[in-house]
């Protein structure tokens, strides 16, 4: 998933979107422990579609402090 098409999503539809993956990081583990899982790096996509969630998430807040902040000075 491209940074691009989650900055436009909003705060709630990224938290859903951050539990499917975690849902999806969970199951492909499984698959991979019993060996049915052929694709093995596609853990690895899933677990940066997740770390791009979790910075979009994160600066979200810092944007809207900054600002508020600067609104006050106005």
């Amino acid at each position: 998933m491209k940074i691009a098409e989650l900055k436009k999503l909003e705060t709630g539809k990224l938290h859903t979107k951050l539990a499917e993956l975690r849902n999806k990081t969970r199951e492909l583990r499984f698959s991979i422990a019993n060996n049915q899982l052929k694709a093995v790096r596609e853990l690895r996509s899933v677990k940066q579609d997740i770390a791009r969630i979790l910075t979009l998430l994160n600066q979200k807040p810092a944007d809207k402090s900054v600002e508020v902040k600067s609104e006050e000075k106005k």
